[in-house]
């Protein structure tokens, strides 16, 4: 009499047709790590050809290195002056060249130059791009003259005076601004003052006197005068005193220090 298969043999009979959780064929092996097909190989190592032939055209060859230097915007300083300054490094990789120690290095020798851009133009050169101070007033001393810029900068001394430039006397020993203020901010009132004059005012502006805080002084051509007090409210006094100037325009003293009340006398 035939007996029923036991829970056991009805187990091995179904692990003998294969289950998916036995090991793997070397098929399987081969298909989860296929190494790179040849032209996939030989593309990454033109690549890593490509870059290394790259680094060395830049840094190994002589194809890039900086043989020219060349500078523009310069008005009262010379090329070679700046070009001394920076001392570019001829004959160097023009891409290892650092272009920032060079602008630093010219704007610290030549306090004249307010900004520079050293730019790499390729493939051999350094360009110098320039930026120079422009004197707003000059302080004289000694007979010779120190420039001023609009930041209130001291940035050079010169022996002949720049035509045009107004020149600052500051008189202000016996004031009390001047231990309060001290003399830098009393020259940079100055200065804002100067900033805040009208195109055809400041060509004719001789002095700017300052004498405290409050108390800046314009001495114009032909013995004309102008109070302007102190350097606030500068564009409102600015028109108010070209006002003054064409509906006076023979008054010897001008007094713009209250722009909402002004004043015009002698001749």
């Amino acid at each position: 009499m035939a007996t029923a298969p036991t829970t056991a043999e009805k187990g091995g009979a179904r692990g003998s047709k294969g289950s998916s959780d036995g090991p793997s064929r070397p098929g399987d092996w081969n298909r989860r790590f296929r190494l790179p097909a040849p032209r996939v190989l030989f593309s990454a190592l033109g690549l890593a050809a490509a870059a290394v032939g790259a680094v060395w055209a830049l840094y190994g060859s002589d194809w890039f290195r900086v043989e020219r230097v060349k500078t523009s915007g310069t008005r009262v300083l010379t090329p070679a002056e700046v070009e001394r300054a920076a001392a570019v490094p001829v004959g160097a990789p023009l891409a290892s060249v650092d272009t920032d120690a060079i602008a630093a290095r010219t704007r610290q020798l030549l306090p004249r130059i307010e900004s520079i851009e050293v730019v790499r133009s390729w493939p051999r050169g350094i360009d110098l791009k320039v930026t120079e101070r422009k004197p707003a007033l000059l302080i004289e001393k000694g007979g010779k003259f120190t420039e001023v810029d609009m930041a209130g900068v001291r940035f050079a001394t010169v022996a002949t005076a720049p035509r045009g430039v107004p020149l600052l006397v500051l008189d202000a020993s016996s004031s009390p601004s001047l231990r309060r203020f001290g003399a830098d901010r009393l020259l940079r009132e100055a200065v804002r003052v100067r900033g805040e004059l009208p195109a055809e005012i400041a060509r004719n502006t001789r002095v700017v006197r300052v004498t405290s805080y409050d108390s800046v002084t314009l001495e114009l051509t032909g013995g004309r005068t102008v109070f302007w007090g102190s350097g606030e409210h500068g564009p409102v006094k600015a028109r108010v005193l070209t006002a003054l100037l064409k509906a006076t325009p023979k008054a010897g003293h001008f007094d713009v220090s209250a722009p909402t009340a002004p004043a015009s006398s002698g001749s």
